[in-house]
């Protein structure tokens, strides 16, 4: 998702592991339905992921943190879990809402230390921080160990009673008078007072704290040798380095015994990510960016270096492979285990040590092709690692490490078990000819409803970065989800283009210095016309969908090729470029890279390469996300792309804004939302699949099951039967046709609305279906409802009219539960509703389907007086004026029970009629 050069590893991870299922398919025991196999977006956003694995120093168990969505969240919650590595056995550690994750074994086993947000018992109101916590590993409740105002960066274990962690120092007497002040003013840049990070002792026993270090700056990294007695740390110097990186991180060897400090890489451009110490305490192992370009590292490889601490030096490890490192490395007692950067897989391998060379062996097993994580137990043979592939959700396996080999792999995580009767999109690895005539690889997944020799509609998925890169690993998620894709019967393809990572230095390199667009955009087309020439895409069904840089290369796509693309997806992303410059928290090191200029030189090369100014362009209905605190690419972007669309108005635009959100949302609700829109523009535009759905119509209200039981009548099933005469129709047959009255006040009003068989005795034209027969006569104009109470005054010799407009002031009062378009509908219907609610009523047929026989709800009755039914529903009912003309009163089926409604004037199929006996 992120444009920020320097979350590539971070992204790499998330493109693997996402918010994907771990397990290998398997063979239900049971039937699966056509259902239980179809995705739905809360399969995606809901689903389990594991991960910060750790071995115990027994070798005997895994700790790891599960995450799964909580729906009363709105967010996701983590927990640790125990897997034994002998048996098959795992336990739940830690339950509930609150976070809890880094979790680290004691050297001895018997402990696991964590941070959680769990709250402190006793703590201040707003100390909320996350805090460290250690529990048992035989289980039991955890208890806390610390209460620091700002919470705990990080943390290591130093033996069984020692820790070491890293902390913001509590608030200074500036901080809390500006709090007192209740000032939230925010000075940017303010380092006079941003709080020092720095290292603390820990005391098990007594939880004694003591400060380590009394740097003035901010510790970053950091890893404490094994003996307790040394720890490497990497010191943030600047507020801005982020922006500019002109201001280096500073890496210092610390004497923890004395307090001493040594600076080390200085005057060099290592900057130091990973940190491990070698098991032997010698020296330590660290990864840093390496890039030709003379300023910045915004686009780069990985490399690895050893320092030697008896030596004071550091040299580069000859891993001898061009694309560095990939995601990580584990320390073994003679070197260390690492995952190559290999294109659209990481490559697995184990370096030995011999005097100051390193001796390289690729791991072998039926995994090690596609593995994508890893951790070694100290005793250098026990592994557990995750294997994946696009089409394959991962599983984590623990195994032995014999020399380069894995042996004897067993899964021993079983997460989202659901999944297993999914469908899964089949996948490849594709490769065609892009940009300088190189070859670009990308992930391909088939449509679920494949068939060979049929064209099917393709939908591009582009990743962020651009240094970012899609893996041959499972991924479905908000950002990405494949398998609903696939299921609409769509190919998805999602190409590693020019500047991707994980292939190498003159690839990553490649886009810089002004060519950014140029050669992506052409690596990306070129692999549209290959699948095309396949036989696999239909030219005329192409979209696009991307996120961060992956919606900056989408949005290029409805500008260059805009008869192209018939439908776009776009989350987080630039139109127009000087802005962006300054408003973008690594704007200066990402702009200046990649278009070769900052805007202040050249600013009509910022001009040329913003699509804004060529939006006239576009024809693709475009669906635009941003949160609304983005600094990744800020929320203004999307304003001023979606105000163009709409000023020009020759493509269809939507927007939808997050609050609160940043560069990717993390509330569920709105994960949910951004694909539930997606796949809506996308069935309206690309795939033309159905009508777009009716957002005030509820499938589970009466409405939604009445319209079910027509589908299946229609297919000639019989539903149903008449509903029985009211209970209190009871009188003798030849007066059934006769309206009952009960007392109220003066006057005598029908129990019932005049009933179909009623008023066709009046009128014999008027004709019904048989089997409704006692549901009340509608479509009845005024002229003829005052006709029916004359004539059945005639008949019977009694005095009959309609109720006047007095008596309707008394008699018409709304009450809840009558038959109105609320009951049909599930909820309180705005008018609003009730009008995009007519299609779906049409769609029961003709005549007035909403119609329930009189007297099926309950009736308004007061205490002492005989019931009257549906005065509230069913049909609106003719009163007569004082003008003489009629007025429709009380609700009807096809109408929300809406106080603010004006009266019904004309006769409709819900307007009926009740009538009044004078008493004599």
């Amino acid at each position: 998702m992120s444009r920020n050069p320097w979350f590539v590893a971070l992204f790499c991870l998330l493109a693997v592991c996402g918010c994907a299922p771990a397990q290998e398919p398997a063979v239900a025991s049971q039937p699966v339905s056509e259902k239980e196999r179809q995705w739905k977006p809360e399969d995606v956003v809901f689903a389990e992921s594991a991960g910060q694995f750790r071995v115990s120093p027994d070798g005997k168990w895994a700790v790891w943190v599960k995450s799964v969505g909580d729906k009363e969240k709105d967010g996701r919650v983590s927990n640790l879990f125990l897997s034994s590595l002998t048996a098959k056995k795992e336990i739940q550690l830690t339950r509930g809402t609150d976070t809890y994750s880094s979790p680290r074994w004691s050297p001895n086993s018997e402990l696991i230390c964590f941070d959680s947000t769990r709250p402190v018992p006793n703590a201040k109101p707003d100390f909320s921080k996350s805090q460290l916590w250690l529990i048992n590993a035989s289980g039991g409740e955890p208890w806390h160990l610390t209460e620091f105002e700002r919470g705990v960066r990080s943390f290591e274990w130093v033996d069984n009673d020692t820790l070491i962690f890293s902390a913001e120092e509590d608030a200074s007497l500036y901080e809390r008078e500006t709090k007192r002040k209740k000032d939230a003013t925010r000075v940017v840049d303010d380092l006079a007072h941003t709080p020092p990070v720095r290292l603390f002792r820990l005391s098990i026993k007594d939880k004694k704290v003591t400060r380590l270090t009394e740097n003035e700056d901010w510790i970053q990294s950091w890893a404490v040798s094994p003996d307790g007695k040394k720890a490497v740390t990497v010191h943030g110097r600047s507020l801005s380095y982020g922006w500019d990186q002109k201001v280096p991180p500073v890496t210092f060897l610390y004497d923890l015994v004395t307090g001493q400090r040594k600076e080390l890489f200085a005057g060099t451009r290592i900057r130091p990510g990973m940190l491990r110490w070698a098991r032997d305490g010698s020296g330590f192992y660290l990864t840093t960016p390496y890039s030709s370009h003379p300023v910045f590292l915004t686009a780069s490889i990985t490399h690895l270096y050893f320092y030697d601490v008896a030596g004071g030096r550091a040299g580069q490890v000859n891993l001898d492979w061009g694309n560095g490192l990939g995601f990580g490395f584990e320390v073994t007692r003679d070197g260390f285990l690492a995952l190559l950067a290999d294109g659209a897989r990481f490559k697995a391998a184990r370096y030995t040590k011999q005097g100051g060379q390193w001796t390289r062996q690729w791991i072998a097993g039926d995994h090690a092709a596609n593995i994508f994580g890893l951790a070694l137990g100290e005793d250098g043979r026990t592994l557990v690692y995750e294997y994946t592939t696009a089409s394959l959700p991962p599983q984590w396996y623990r195994a032995a490490l014999d020399g380069p080999r894995i042996v004897s792999p067993q899964p021993f995580t079983d997460l989202n078990p659901q999944h297993k009767k999914k469908t899964i999109a089949r996948t490849e690895v594709v490769r065609w000819k892009g940009s300088l005539d190189e070859e670009v690889d990308g992930i391909l997944y088939y449509p679920h409803d494949y068939k060979p020799g049929t064209r099917y509609p393709l939908v591009l998925s582009i990743h962020g970065g651009p240094a970012g890169s899609d893996m041959d690993a499972w991924r479905e998620s908000m950002s990405t989800p494949n398998n609903l894709l696939a299921q609409r019967g769509a190919f998805v393809l999602k190409p590693n283009y020019h500047g991707s990572g994980n292939h190498g230095l003159k690839w990553v390199e490649s886009i810089c210095c002004g060519k950014y667009y140029e050669l992506e955009i052409p690596d990306i087309e070129k692999g549209v016309d290959s699948l095309i020439a396949r036989g696999l895409v239909d030219p005329d069904r192409i979209g696009t969908m991307g996120w961060s840089n992956g919606s900056i290369l989408s949005i290029q796509l409805t500008v260059e090729n805009p008869a192209r693309y018939k439908a776009a997806s776009v989350g987080a992303g630039d139109v127009e470029w000087i802005s962006d410059w300054a408003n973008v928290d690594f704007g200066h090191a990402f702009d200046t890279y990649y278009f070769g200029k900052s805007p202040l030189e050249d600013p009509q090369l910022y001009i040329q390469k913003s699509p804004l100014f060529k939006m006239d362009r576009v024809r693709t209905p475009t669906l635009i996300f941003f949160g609304t605190e983005d600094r990744n690419v800020p929320t203004s972007q999307g304003w001023t792309h979606y105000r163009a669309l709409y000023h020009l108005d020759k493509a269809p635009v939507r927007f939808l804004l997050f609050p609160g959100e940043a560069h990717g949302p993390r509330k569920l609700t709105h994960q949910l939302r951004k694909i539930e829109e997606e796949m809506k523009w996308f069935d309206q535009y690309l795939f033309k699949r159905e009508p777009a759905a009716n957002e005030a119509f509820k499938e589970d209200s009466p409405l939604g099951q009445a319209l079910k039981r027509r589908a299946v009548a229609k297919a000639g099933a019989r539903y149903g039967v008449l509903h029985k005469v009211a209970a209190y129709a009871n009188q003798p047959a030849r007066e059934a046709l006769i309206p009952e009255v009960v007392k109220r006040g003066k006057v005598e009003v029908g129990r019932f609305e005049v009933t179909r068989a009623q008023y066709a005795v009046f009128d014999p034209a008027y004709k019904f279906e048989p089997g409704t027969e006692n549901f009340p006569a509608g479509n009845i104009d005024f002229s003829r409802a005052k006709g029916y109470a004359a004539w059945l005054s005639k008949v019977t010799g009694q005095d009959y009219r309609l109720p006047s407009e007095e008596e309707a002031a008394w008699l018409y009062k709304p009450a809840a539960g009558e038959n109105t378009l609320e009951y049909w509908a599930g909820y309180a219907v705005n008018p609003d509703d009730a009008a995009r609610l007519e299609k779906k009523i049409k769609e029961l047929g003709s005549g007035a389907p909403l119609l329930k026989e009189v007297g099926s709800f309950a009736p308004s009755v007061a205490e002492g007086e005989e019931p009257i039914f549906d005065l509230g529903g069913n049909v609106a009912e003719w009163v007569a004026a004082k003008d003489g003309s009629g007025k429709a009163r009380g609700g009807s089926a096809d109408q929300p029970a809406d106080k603010k409604s004006r009266e019904r004037a004309a006769a409709s199929a819900y307007t009926g009629l009740r009538i009044i006996r004078d008493s004599k």
